[in-house]
C-alpha cells in the first residue's frame, strides 16, 4: 500500500507539473495570431476531442512502438496534453492577455521563451491552476492505465492496488460456500467488504480534499473565462 501510494504521488506530482507546462506551451502557440497554422492545429485538436484511435491501437503504439509498458512513463506521458485543456487555456489567453503585451515584450528584446515564462505564465495563474486541478484529479484517479500496462507489482499505482483489494474481497464473499468448514463460511460471510470499500473511498479522496483549497481561488475564474471556445 505504501509503495503504491508513493507511485501514485510521484505520477500525480510530476504528471501535473509537466501537463501544465506542455498544455501552456501548446495553448500559447495557438493563442498567437501570427502563427499561420493555428486554425489547422486547433481543428486537429478539436477532432481528437470527438474521435479517438481506440484502445487497441493505443496499446500497440505504447507497448510496441514507444516501449512504455511496465514503466512509470506510461502512467503520465500519454496524458500530458489533453485537447479539452488546451482549448480552455488557449481561450483564457485570448480573453485575458492582450496581443499588445506580447508585442511590447518583443519590442523590448524578449524572446519567445522569455515572453512565455516571465510574462504569460504569471498573468495566467487562474487558467493554469484550473488545468493543474483537472490534471491532478485525472492522474490520481486513473486506474485503467495501470491495469492495462503495468505488470510489475512494484510499479502499480494506488488505484490499481485498491481495485485488487476490493476484487479479492468480492471473490471471497462470492465463493464463501466453497470453504472447507462452517467456521470458514462464517468468516468469509463476515468479511467487512462495505467497511473496506468506505475506507478505500476515504483514501482516494483525502489528497484531493487537501489539494483543492490551494486551487479554489483561481478555479472559478479560470474555468469561466476559458470555457467559451472561440
Amino acid at each position: 500500500m505504501v509503495r503504491s501510494a508513493l507511485v501514485s504521488v510521484f505520477v500525480t506530482v510530476i504528471g501535473t507539473v509537466l501537463a501544465v507546462i506542455v498544455t501552456g506551451m501548446m495553448a500559447y502557440v495557438l493563442y498567437r495570431k501570427d502563427f499561420k497554422f493555428r486554425k489547422v492545429i486547433t481543428y486537429y485538436i478539436f477532432f481528437t476531442m470527438l474521435f479517438s484511435g481506440g484502445m487497441v491501437p493505443s496499446y500497440i503504439i505504447n507497448t510496441q512502438v514507444l516501449h512504455l509498458g511496465d514503466t512509470l512513463w506510461i502512467l503520465f506521458l500519454p496524458s500530458l496534453c489533453v485537447g479539452w485543456n488546451v482549448i480552455i487555456l488557449r481561450t483564457f489567453f485570448t480573453q485575458s492577455i492582450p496581443d499588445s503585451l506580447v508585442e511590447a515584450a518583443h519590442i523590448d528584446g524578449a524572446g519567445e521563451a522569455t515572453t512565455f515564462f516571465k510574462i504569460i505564465l504569471p498573468l495566467a495563474a487562474p487558467g493554469l491552476a484550473t488545468i493543474g486541478l483537472f490534471s491532478m484529479i485525472g492522474f490520481w484517479n486513473d486506474w485503467l492505465t495501470g491495469l492495462l500496462y503495468i505488470n510489475n507489482a512494484n510499479l502499480q499505482p494506488l488505484q490499481v492496488m485498491l481495485e485488487k483489494i476490493e476484487s479479492n474481497l468480492e471473490y471471497l464473499k462470492a465463493n464463501a460456500t466453497l470453504a472447507a468448514s462452517t467456521e470458514g463460511v462464517r468468516q468469509a460471510l463476515e468479511t467487512p467488504s462495505d467497511s473496506v470499500r468506505m475506507g478505500l473511498a476515504v483514501i482516494v479522496m483525502t489528497p484531493i480534499i487537501f489539494a483543492y483549497p490551494f486551487f479554489q481561488r483561481y478555479f472559478i475564474q479560470g474555468l469561466t473565462i476559458g470555457s467559451v471556445k472561440g
